[in-house]
């Protein structure tokens, strides 16, 4: 089905002991044994529940609110009105690497999304750098997003009853707080769910993914009203350097749509819906984000926004000289925001979830729930990691260290698929990336530029974040991968 004709054996699929260090670091994991491996964890397996539609609102959950409920006010200081521009270019790379991601999340559908597309292509070694940054992206993310909820959580207290969460308690070291209890309680929630398993947790997401829309309509329709052509009058006053470092922090808001290939194990037809999905939450969330940053800034002139993670709330408290909008666009923030978390923790997981079948990462990522079909270990640890690191750690380092491993991964995704098309050019493909290899040379170029306008802080935490992996991985993987001992999870969990 995967195949019209597999080619030979490949040596550096199954690379023994006794070969050099070298082979053994370039040896792949064939498409079929990953193919043949979904689902199956340690005691249990994974549950085949979730359609187009459930697809389709997981990536829009994961993505839609990270850029525009939170880093909104940070990104417009950099840009000026041209923070549009930003978000336009921001799609334009996402978009790019969408395609690589649309091509072979519907040829390798697997839970374990760039990771297991690199270990198909680029061999073992790419494939842990990959996934090491998968690890940076997804989990990183959840605590930059859960920081920017507790924002919007005391708008809502404020607005209802007049009480907010005192700063100690609502704000990280280094940003005036001790530790902020509203990002660790947004992430123990969206574990909460999890834990009831994938098919409740996508229910719980489409409901929270409409009310977000709904959120964003309502916000463009009022903030229309007090939308001043003047605002645009210096489109790009801090030159293309701003627009560029706005659109390399804004990428962060894009992280999302690749989160439908995490659920490949658990789609009800993978190869068909996982493309379909990619493609469309990322059109509908670019024309969003765009909309809602055009009415932003034309509500509101560029240089008062002041890094505040809720600053629509504030731009609708100023149009129409009442609370009661901004508090009703807190609470739809502060549901927005959990979605995200729930969504983006769901990914994290499932990427886990795949690196420890592979020997890679410690068996308990691995070891399914037989009743829930979820991974309840995995989730859990993952969780308290994040929300730990939600609590403590300022939100604009999270979001350019998300950013770095992001692209980094995304660069890698449209390589693989240049690569797959050379080495397996008879695959049966259910989507192909239109004028292949130009479109994934262009992404790769793009992540590239994007990653050079990251500051050196940035740069230094990911070389420091990549040594770490690559410590853990010579350590523990190197010799637990199960393609070095040669084990085959898929035929010990049928029998």
């Amino acid at each position: 089905m995967l195949d019209q004709g597999a080619p030979p054996h490949d040596r550096r699929a199954t690379a023994p002991a006794s070969l050099g260090v070298a082979a053994r670091l370039m040896r792949r994991k064939p498409v079929e044994r990953l193919v043949a491996e979904g689902g199956h964890g340690e005691g249990g397996s994974l549950r085949r529940s979730l359609g187009l539609w459930q697809l389709t609102m997981i990536s829009i959950g994961a993505t839609l609110g990270t850029g525009i409920f939170v880093v909104l006010g940070e990104a417009v200081p950099k840009a000026g009105p041209a923070v549009t521009l930003s978000f336009v270019i921001a799609g334009l790379t996402a978009l790019f690497s969408a395609l690589s991601y649309a091509e072979l999340a519907g040829t390798i559908p697997v839970s374990g999304s760039s990771y297991s597309y690199a270990y198909a292509t680029m061999g073992e070694l790419i494939a842990w750098v990959c996934g090491w940054c998968l690890l940076l992206e997804y989990g990183v993310s959840v605590a930059a997003v859960a920081v920017g909820w507790g924002e919007y959580l005391n708008e809502l207290l404020d607005g209802t009853i007049g009480v907010t969460i005192p700063t100690a308690l609502s704000a990280p070291p280094g940003d005036g707080g001790i530790f902020n209890l509203p990002a660790l309680i947004v992430v123990l929630l969206a574990m909460a769910f999890l834990l009831g398993g994938a098919k409740e947790s996508a229910r719980a997401n489409t409901v929270m993914v409409c009310v977000k829309i709904a959120a964003l309509v309502l916000f463009c329709a009022i903030g229309f009203m007090g939308f001043r052509s003047g605002n645009y009058a210096n489109f790009m006053p801090l030159g293309m350097a701003g627009v560029s470092g706005a659109a390399a922090t804004l990428f962060f808001s894009y992280i999302g749509f690749d989160a439908a290939s995490t659920a490949g194990e658990e789609a009800k037809n993978a190869q068909r819906d996982l493309p379909r999905a990619i493609m469309l939450s990322l059109v509908i969330v670019t024309a969003l984000y765009v909309l809602v940053a055009a009415v932003a800034v034309g509500a509101k002139p560029w240089r008062k926004f002041n890094d505040s993670e809720a600053a629509l709330a504030q731009i609708m408290k100023d149009v129409t000289g009442q609370s009661f909008w901004g508090t009703l666009l807190a609470f739809c923030a502060v549901i927005a925001i959990a979605s995200v978390v729930l969504t983006v923790l769901y990914g994290q997981t499932r990427i886990l979830f795949a690196m420890s079948r592979d020997g890679l990462v410690p068996k308990i990522f691995a070891k399914v729930h037989p009743k829930t079909g979820a991974p309840r270990a995995n989730t859990v640890i993952v969780s308290v990691f994040c929300g730990v690191l939600a609590a403590a750690i300022p939100l604009g380092q999270l979001a350019d260290a998300t950013s770095i491993g992001t692209l980094f991964a995304f660069a890698l995704v449209n390589i693989a698929v240049v690569v797959l098309r050379r080495t397996r050019p008879n695959m049966k493909r259910t989507f192909r990336v239109p004028l292949s290899p130009v479109l994934p040379a262009l992404g790769l170029a793009f992540c590239v530029w994007m990653m050079g306008s990251l500051s050196t802080v940035t740069w230094i935490v990911f070389g420091v974040w990549m040594a770490v992996g690559l410590v853990f991985y010579f350590v523990y993987g190197y010799r637990r991968s199960r393609l070095a001992t040669g084990e085959d999870l898929a035929v010990t969990a049928e029998k």
